[in-house]
C-alpha cells in the first residue's frame, strides 16, 4: 500500500457539471477548477481504474490524467479554496468564518456548490436583482444547499432545496445548520420532477443543473410557479444560449434577466402574460 494519494486531472468534452458529479459520486472530496480542467484527490489506495471509469461513463471523450502525488496536495487544494463575494453575500468555506450576518459557509464536501464554479455566482448574482426577495423558494439540484442558504440571507421565508444524490444531503444539512437558517430552509431527498409539485405554489426556483435536465424540467417548473413568479435557471454554457432561449420561448417563458461569466449562461425568467 502506498501513502501517496492519487491525483485526477480532467478535460471534460463538454459541459463539466456531469464529470464534477461523477467523481463526488466516486469519493472526491472536493474539486479545484484550472481553467477548463478539473482538479481531483483521491486518499491512498483509490484504484485509479475505477475512477476513470466513472469519468468515461459521466463524459465518454473527456481527457483524464492520473498520477501518484504527496497527500500534502489535499491541504493544498484547502487552502485554494476561498471566499467569493457576490454583491450582498459572501461565500466562504468553513476556516474563513466570521461575524458577517450575510456570509455565507459552505463545507467544500462531497456536494457541488462551494461559490467557486461560475454558474452558482451566476445564480447568486441575478437573484439579489429581485426585490424584496420572493418568500417561497425552491432549489432543485440544491447539491450542497448554497443557493438555498442565500435565498434564506437574503429574505426568503420558506426554502426547499431538493437533491436527488442521496449523498450529499449530510452536506447539505450541515451547511444549512452551520448558516442557522434551519428555520427557513429544508432538505428532501428525492427527484425534483416529482417533489416539485408537491411543495407548490412557490414564487421561485433555482435550478443550476444541466442544460438537458433542465428541459426536460421546465413544464413542471411552470406549474409549479405563483403567478408572478420567477425561475433562475444554471448549468448552461454559453454555446447553449441560442438553443435555451429558443426552447424558454416556444414553452411561454420571457427572459428578465441575463449572466454571463467565463463561458457561463445563467438566465432568469418569468411565464409570459
Amino acid at each position: 500500500m502506498t501513502d501517496r494519494w492519487l491525483a485526477i486531472k480532467v478535460e471534460p468534452s463538454g459541459d463539466p457539471k456531469p464529470v464534477i458529479d461523477a467523481l463526488f459520486a466516486a469519493g472526491s472530496q472536493g474539486i479545484q477548477e484550472q481553467g477548463t480542467a478539473i482538479i481531483t484527490h483521491f486518499p491512498p489506495g483509490t484504484s485509479a481504474g475505477e475512477i476513470e471509469s466513472a469519468i468515461r461513463s459521466a463524459d465518454a471523450n473527456a481527457e483524464i490524467t492520473s498520477e501518484l502525488a504527496p497527500a500534502a496536495d489535499w491541504s493544498q487544494w484547502r487552502a485554494s479554496v476561498g471566499e467569493h463575494r457576490i454583491g450582498k453575500l459572501t461565500i466562504a468555506p468553513p476556516w474563513m468564518e466570521s461575524d458577517d450576518p450575510m456570509r455565507v459557509i459552505i463545507d467544500p464536501a462531497m456536494a457541488f456548490g462551494t461559490g467557486e464554479h461560475a454558474t452558482t455566482r451566476g445564480v447568486v448574482r441575478l437573484m439579489q436583482q429581485l426585490s424584496p426577495m420572493p418568500g417561497r423558494v425552491a432549489d432543485l439540484g440544491a447539491g450542497s444547499a448554497v443557493l438555498a442558504i442565500c435565498a434564506a440571507k437574503l429574505g426568503a421565508s420558506r426554502v426547499t432545496a431538493i437533491e436527488l444524490d442521496p449523498d450529499a444531503i449530510g452536506n447539505a444539512e450541515e451547511n444549512v445548520a452551520a448558516n442557522s437558517v434551519t428555520e427557513a430552509v429544508r432538505v428532501i431527498q428525492g427527484d425534483a420532477a416529482v417533489l416539485l409539485p408537491l411543495i407548490s405554489p412557490v414564487d421561485l426556483i433555482l435550478a443550476n443543473i444541466i442544460s438537458s435536465v433542465l428541459l426536460d424540467l421546465l413544464s413542471p417548473i411552470a406549474e409549479s410557479l405563483s403567478e408572478g413568479g420567477h425561475a433562475i435557471l444554471s448549468g448552461i454554457l454559453a454555446e447553449e444560449r441560442e438553443m435555451m432561449t429558443d426552447a424558454l420561448t416556444r414553452a411561454g417563458w420571457r427572459i428578465v434577466s441575463e449572466d454571463v461569466e467565463e463561458n457561463w449562461w445563467s438566465v432568469m425568467v418569468r411565464l409570459q402574460q
